[in-house]
């Protein structure tokens, strides 16, 4: 999936304020994150992010996502 306007637009929002968001990637569970950082790496559109509970940091490829919204 690719994301829409509307989903880069909350993803760009989340990273510059450090708001939470809730992405879904290929069926798996839902992730809560922090996005850090979002840029290319390996060719491919990444998000580099944090578990707001755990403190652990991940990285998702946009490709991977199939939903993504804010969390107010």
């Amino acid at each position: 999936m690719q994301l829409t306007h509307a989903q880069y637009e909350v993803l760009e929002q989340a990273v510059a304020r450090g708001r939470r968001v809730a992405v879904q990637r290929r069926g798996r569970r839902e992730h809560v994150l922090i996005p850090l950082v979002l840029h290319v790496r390996d060719g491919r559109e990444a998000i580099e992010a944090r578990n707001p509970t755990t403190g652990h940091e991940m990285t998702i490829y946009l490709d991977e996502i199939d939903r993504i919204e804010a969390i107010p």
